[in-house]
């Protein structure tokens, strides 16, 4: 490390925790989850921190926001260890996240734009979406067959079964939802979120909702982005601090 923790005037817990909303214990918590660098200690027992670790404290909380409480985690351990290639890594990776989210919006808006604004089943799922049953529809998917069985449960599919063999088929209406379901689903949306959204697009001018969703998840996706610079901005100042 660049400098020697003692540099700087000393500060306690609480001077740490004052305009962040934390407590003293919190920030304690946080050295010992090698959020924060290693303290020393006073001949007493009591931890010494330094305006090094503050520097420490507002990546961390900086970084939370856009990468979550255990990524962020997992990069400030890395840079307090030396790994800063490490982290770097799994900021990438948060940024790629980011990246498929933004695919796969785009991906459930030109779903969105197949919909027919009608109550009536019809063809408007787009290409692909005829007839199926539910190991071939899992495998479209990419999903379990469990999984459309959990979504049938919850109201987000709702096929018909065959009066012969009593078995499932999903219609172009079914795969249509289906589509939806699971684009919301990457999207971070809730089986209960999802199911409301998806009886409004059943009943007639039901798209509306679903189009507000969107507007929703873009917000989120943005403000997510911009979070992402402000931690990235507080961790290279502290990466500048030690040196």
């Amino acid at each position: 490390m660049g400098r020697n923790l003692q540099s700087g005037r000393r500060l306690r817990p609480i001077d740490l925790a004052r305009g962040h909303g934390l407590s003293a214990q919190a920030v304690r918590n946080y050295e010992e989850a090698g959020i924060l660098p290693a303290a020393e200690r006073t001949p007493h027992g009591h931890r010494v921190y330094t305006p090094l670790h503050a520097s420490a404290l507002r990546a961390f909380l900086a970084l939370v926001p856009g990468h979550g409480h255990g990524r962020a985690t997992e990069i400030m351990r890395a840079v307090n260890r030396g790994a800063a290639t490490e982290a770097f890594r799994l900021i990438d990776e948060s940024h790629a996240q980011l990246l498929d989210d933004r695919r796969t919006l785009r991906a459930v808006a030109d779903a969105l734009r197949d919909l027919e604004p009608a109550s009536t089943p019809g063809p408007g799922a787009g290409p692909g979406a005829r007839a199926a049953f539910i190991g071939e529809l899992a495998g479209r998917l990419g999903l379990r067959p469990a999984t459309l069985r959990k979504w049938e449960h919850a109201g987000l599919v709702r096929p018909r079964r065959d009066p012969r063999t009593g078995y499932r088929i999903y219609d172009e209406a079914d795969v249509r939802d289906a589509r939806l379901a699971h684009q919301l689903r990457r999207g971070g949306y809730l089986l209960r979120q999802i199911a409301p959204l998806l009886d409004r697009v059943r009943a007639a001018g039901g798209l509306d909702p679903l189009q507000s969703a969107l507007h929703d998840w873009h917000g989120r996706l943005s403000t997510r982005g911009r979070d992402m610079l402000t931690g990235a901005a507080e961790l290279d100042a502290y990466l500048r601090e030690r040196g």
